[in-house]
């Protein structure tokens, strides 16, 4: 919202949109799915969701806009934060259940099949 005043409202939620995209890519990549490095695949398959959500909330304020001129910056920006949120929800689980769906390999696992000795102790 603060750089819609120097710049049009969609340019500004683009530009935002996209740097905290690479880094929520890299992040959620490494860190949340140990899955490593992304890499170009990755990135531009996070970049549809982007695309995506970039749509939603555009569409959100849009929306509040044509129903509610004049409405206040609190007001505009409860509505940018909450559809924010829930993009960021879909975001995660698309990123989680899709891109990178593949984990890295685990301790005690082998081409994705446990050892026998693992299985053994378990049993």
């Amino acid at each position: 919202m603060l750089l819609s005043h120097w710049i049009p409202w969609p340019a500004a939620n683009v530009l935002t949109t996209v740097a905290s995209t690479v880094a929520a890519t890299e992040l959620h990549a490494r860190v949340s799915f140990g899955y490593g490095r992304p890499g170009l695949p990755g990135h531009l398959k996070s970049a549809v969701t982007m695309l995506v959500g970039w749509l939603v909330t555009s569409a959100a304020v849009g929306a509040l806009a044509a129903f509610r001129p004049g409405a206040g910056l609190v007001l505009e920006q409860t509505v940018y934060l909450s559809a924010t949120a829930l993009v960021g929800i879909g975001r995660y689980l698309v990123l989680r259940l899709s891109v990178f769906a593949q984990r890295a390999p685990q301790k005690g696992m082998s081409d994705g099949v446990r050892s026998a000795a693992v299985c053994d102790v378990a049993a």
